[in-house]
């Protein structure tokens, strides 16, 4: 065979591996772009799957969505393997919240993280199979408040660790989503202790400019503040709408649209009766929820116990389901379809530039031995042409 003939059969070749290829290097998927179900919940344990999947896919309703934060200190891989395994059971997407642990030497704040926390998260999440092709990382937590941040505010800061979180999660898969952090928005402006979401933000933009172009979505804690207690119709900044004015001012900032993952949201039975609160949740999904902008809505919190979220919570102190989580179980829900990984993801992609890896106990390492024994065929065959 000529050279010309030889040359062509190559770049057919390559263009077939590329094709066969493609899940492990194409990079995330617009949510909308597939039927999704919107409804979520954030839990705290994985515990609580089962019990989430029935809340989140009732009348309806498939692949909905799961908040669960994941500390520093706790990168236990078959805990964490067993989490993405059962979630992909009960037809749930997770949302994962990176969360530092509490301070040595004061436990009523948490710490600051690193750029080697982040790293060993990237690392570490990357070694899990995930349900989903798109693997959704929200970076934090409420970081306009003092006491979410190694004890005092700073956007600068925080916008660092963002950029750094893009970087070394989508070196290392691609296919990784990542969401700025949801804010306190009822936070004031008060020294070091609080900062306003809408200044935190444009401080964040003015350490980093352009910031917000380098995330793929924004997470809001759309509470009805004052006092998780204001009726769905408040249409303030500290309002169960204010992801609207999270959303208009990060794209002020840059030159995209955000999806909008509600992370937490939910009132207070401390201040209301557990049956207006469930009017309010029917209310709020039928209204301003409809928001096509909107991804997902995961109201804090599943279950409480006694604890101190009790107020919040979806069950009562004795197991049993209450009036708000009848309610949003009423729902008529969509029949989510998110797209899928073709294949399983341990170390199918190696990061562009040197960063350090680093080693995680137990870790499970899988070949797709049949694709790279078809492979080397092929071109053994090619190269003896």
């Amino acid at each position: 065979m000529n050279l010309i003939w030889k040359s062509l059969l190559l770049l057919f070749l390559i263009s077939i591996f590329s094709f066969c290829f493609k899940d492990s290097v194409l990079a995330v998927y617009d949510p909308f772009s597939v039927p999704n179900n919107k409804f979520g919940i954030h839990i705290l344990f994985p515990s609580e799957l089962e019990d989430a999947g029935e809340l989140v896919n009732s009348n309806g309703g498939d692949w909905g969505y799961v908040t669960i934060p994941i500390q520093h200190s706790d990168k236990d891989l078959r805990k964490w393997q067993d989490f993405m395994n059962t979630a992909k059971k009960f037809h749930l997407i997770p949302l994962i919240r990176l969360s530092t642990n509490g301070d040595y030497f004061n436990n009523a704040i948490w710490e600051k993280p690193k750029n080697s926390d982040v790293l060993d998260f990237a690392n570490f999440l990357n070694s899990l199979d995930w349900p989903t092709k798109n693997r959704y990382i929200i970076v934090y937590n409420e970081v306009n408040r003092a006491d979410e941040w190694g004890g005092m505010v700073n956007p600068s800061e925080y916008a660092q660790i963002l950029s750094y979180a893009v970087t070394s999660f989508k070196s290392t898969n691609e296919n990784f989503f990542i969401i700025s952090a949801g804010l306190d928005n009822a936070a004031p402006n008060q020294g070091n202790k609080y900062m306003n979401q809408y200044l935190f933000m444009r401080q964040m933009n003015s350490a980093i400019p352009g910031i917000f172009n380098q995330i793929d979505g924004l997470a809001s804690h759309s509470y009805p503040n004052p006092n998780f207690s204001q009726a769905p119709a408040s249409k303030t900044a500290m309002s169960v709408v204010s992801f609207r004015q999270e959303k208009q001012l990060a794209e002020s900032l840059s030159s995209k649209k955000f999806p909008v993952f509600i992370t937490e949201t939910g009132w207070s039975s401390d201040a209301l009766s557990d049956s207006l609160i469930a009017s309010y949740y029917q209310s709020i999904f039928a209204n301003a929820w409809l928001d096509p902008s909107i991804v997902a809505v995961t109201p804090f919190i599943l279950k409480a116990g006694a604890g101190p979220f009790q107020k919040f919570s979806m069950f009562d102190t004795n197991g049993n389901p209450n009036f708000r989580y009848k309610a949003i179980s009423s729902i008529a829900k969509t029949k989510g379809s998110p797209i899928f990984s073709s294949k399983k993801v341990l170390g199918n992609s190696l990061p562009p530039k040197k960063y350090p890896m680093k080693k995680f106990k137990g870790k499970i390492k899988e070949k797709n031995t049949t694709t790279v024994s078809t492979t080397k065929t092929v071109l053994k065959w090619f190269l003896r042409i």
